[in-house]
C-alpha cells in the first residue's frame, strides 16, 4: 500500500536536487505534489523529470509573504488542502570569513532560510489544522549542529531553523501537526558544486576530496537518501514523532 496515499504535499525549493527527489518519491507513494521555487524554467525541468500528473509547480519567492499566501492558495485550490509541507527551500551564500562577509549576501541568506521557513509555517499551519493535522519538516543540514568556518550565514539560518522547528512543534502538537528537521551532510546536488568552488576556487574536485575524508562513511549522499527520510517523516509511520533532529549525514555528527 502507498505510504501517502490521498495526501496533498506542498514542496518549497522543489526545483533543487532534494525538492524534485522529494517530490518524485512522494508522488510514487501516492501524493498530490505542489513544486514551489523561484526559477521557473527549473521547475518545468522538474515536472517533466518526475513526469506524473500527481505533479504540477508555480513560482514563488518564498522570502514574501504575499507570494508565501499564494502558494498556499494554489495548494487549497488546485489539491483540496495541505498535509504535507516540506520546508526546503534555502540557498549557500558564499565562502567568506565572517570580517569580509557581504553584508548583503548576509542578509539574503538569512531571508531565504529563516524568513522564508518562518513565512511558511505562518501560512500553511492554518490550512493544515482544517485538515485536522499534518506533518511539517524543515530542511536544515549537519551546519545546523556544527559550526564551519566560512560560510557563517548559512551555519547561522540552519542553527535558527532547528529552534524554528522546535517552537512550532510545540505549538502544533495539540493541533495534530508534527514538525521535525532533516539534517543532510555534503549531498550531490548544485549548492555543494558551489560550495566547493568556494572552499578551493579552481580547485573543487580537491575541495569534495577533502570534505568527502571528513565523512565517516566517506562519501557523500544522494539526494534520494535525503528523500527516503522525509518520507518517513510525511507518512503515518513517524505519526509520534514531533520536535526531533533527523541526521542524514553518514555519521559526521557523530564526530
Amino acid at each position: 500500500m502507498v505510504r501517502l496515499a490521498g495526501k496533498v504535499a506542498v514542496i518549497t525549493g522543489g526545483a533543487g536536487g532534494i525538492g524534485v527527489e522529494a517530490g518524485r518519491l512522494f508522488a510514487a507513494e501516492g501524493a498530490k505534489v505542489l513544486l514551489v521555487d523561484i526559477h521557473e524554467g527549473s521547475l518545468h525541468q522538474a515536472v517533466q523529470s518526475i513526469s506524473s500528473e500527481a505533479v504540477s509547480f508555480m513560482t514563488a519567492d518564498v522570502t514574501l509573504p504575499e507570494q508565501v499566501q499564494q502558494y498556499v492558495r494554489t495548494a487549497v485550490e488546485r489539491y483540496g488542502g495541505i498535509d504535507i509541507f516540506l520546508n526546503n527551500a534555502g540557498i549557500e551564500g558564499v565562502v567568506q570569513p565572517i570580517t569580509e562577509y557581504p553584508i548583503d549576501i548576509f542578509d539574503r541568506v538569512m531571508a531565504v532560510n529563516v524568513r522564508g521557513v518562518w513565512l511558511g509555517l505562518k501560512y500553511v499551519i492554518p490550512e493544515m489544522r482544517k485538515r485536522g493535522g499534518g506533518s511539517i519538516v524543515i530542511t536544515a543540514s549537519v551546519a545546523g549542529i556544527k559550526g564551519t568556518p566560512g560560510v557563517s550565514a548559512y551555519t547561522t539560518s540552519k542553527h535558527a531553523v532547528i529552534g524554528m522547528m522546535r517552537t512550532a512543534a510545540l505549538e502544533c502538537a495539540p493541533l495534530g501537526i508534527r514538525v521535525n528537521t532533516v539534517n543532510p551532510a555534503p549531498i550531490e546536488t548544485r549548492m555543494m558544486r558551489s560550495l566547493e568552488e568556494g572552499f578551493a576556487p579552481g580547485d573543487a574536485t580537491q575541495a569534495k576530496q577533502n570534505i568527502s575524508a571528513r565523512v565517516p562513511l566517506r562519501r557523500y549522499g544522494s539526494p534520494q537518501e535525503v528523500a527516503q527520510t522525509m518520507l518517513f517523516l510525511a507518512s503515518e509511520e513517524s505519526r509520534y514523532c514531533t520536535g526531533g533532529v533527523y541526521m542524514v549525514d553518514g555519521g559526521m555528527s557523530a564526530l
